[in-house]
């Protein structure tokens, strides 16, 4: 239900979470997500690569630009060939002006 709504509101830009558990040793599924990856270097802000065990890997990747474009680039992720789970996650609230907000660390 949560993906249906992501996408009947795809508009605007937005920070998601893309988590997806892959199998490493599947023929060059590592090397077709590096290529996905750096084709949409503009979308993707960080990720985080945990080895889980001797087949699988998961992956977390915060990414940050029009929904429409997160959503289909976390769909074709998602689809690839030895992907055995994936989700994106687009938060609805928080966001609502889209603009940054400033905010300051305080000094120790």
């Amino acid at each position: 239900m949560q993906q249906a709504a992501q996408r009947a509101g795809a508009g605007g830009e937005c920070v998601a979470a893309l988590v997806y558990v892959y199998d490493h040793a599947a023929r060059d599924l590592s090397s077709r997500l590096v290529k996905n990856f750096h084709g949409h270097h503009d979308l993707s802000l960080a990720t985080l690569h945990v080895h889980l065990d001797d087949d699988n890997c998961v992956e977390i990747t915060a990414l940050k630009g029009q929904t429409g474009e997160i959503q289909h680039f976390a769909d074709h992720i998602i689809a690839e060939r030895g992907v055995r789970y994936g989700r994106v996650v687009i938060p609805t609230e928080g966001s609502k002006s889209g603009k940054a907000r400033k905010h300051a660390h305080p000094r120790k």
